[in-house]
């Protein structure tokens, strides 16, 4: 998982890694559910009725309406587990042993969100214009070179469907957000939001 426990915690990281496998457990049923989506060129947005008001005759309805609200749900699963492993990680580490303080270079910027679309996944993970990106999955500002931010690009590529996790200063407060890639939403792109080099 890349995380190194403390031995003298082991209830707690027994804990913690229970809840890291509900977590990959919890995005295997998402990725299950978003091929069902996929296998009848559906997306969470798709219109189920044609032009004249009837039931779509190219897909399955039903399954794509319990594909929808399993999604939804499994997504709200995830994301109370990534609240309740963030906790339980602090449980497990005595802050005053790993650093006094977080440094500078961990709250460094490397991007800002400049502007958000309505109805878009990085709307509805929360993202708001101005919003300063900390870390965007494992890219920090370590991860780019010259300014560019084509690193974020390719993961998003690799990420549709999947859920990301952004690392935001926002007003000075760091923030959290689970962002779901995907085409199909109603704009361009699978974020909806134009983030520049901050």
């Amino acid at each position: 998982m890349g995380f190194t426990f403390p031995s003298s915690q082991s209830d707690r990281t027994r804990a913690v890694k229970e809840l890291m496998s509900q977590k990959e457990a919890t995005e295997t049923l998402i990725e299950e559910q978003a091929s069902i989506l996929k296998s009848n060129n559906a997306t969470m947005r798709s219109p189920l009725v044609d032009a004249d008001g009837f039931p779509r005759d190219d897909m399955d309805i039903y399954a794509v309406r319990g594909a929808r609200v399993r999604i939804i749900e499994l997504r709200n699963d995830l994301d109370d587990l990534i609240n309740k492993i963030g906790k339980a990680l602090e449980g497990v580490y005595d802050p005053a042993l790993i650093a006094p303080k977080p440094s500078e270079d961990d709250l460094r910027t490397f991007a800002k969100v400049n502007a958000v679309a309505p109805g878009s996944p990085a709307a509805d993970a929360g993202l708001q214009k101005d919003d300063l990106i900390v870390k965007f999955g494992h890219l920090t500002h370590k991860s780019l070179t010259g300014g560019s931010l084509q690193p974020i690009a390719e993961l998003v590529n690799a990420n549709e469907n999947r859920h990301v996790v952004i690392k935001l200063l926002r007003s000075g407060e760091t923030i959290f957000a689970n962002l779901y890639p995907r085409q199909g939403w109603g704009g361009r792109g699978m974020l909806g939001c134009h983030i520049v080099p901050a």
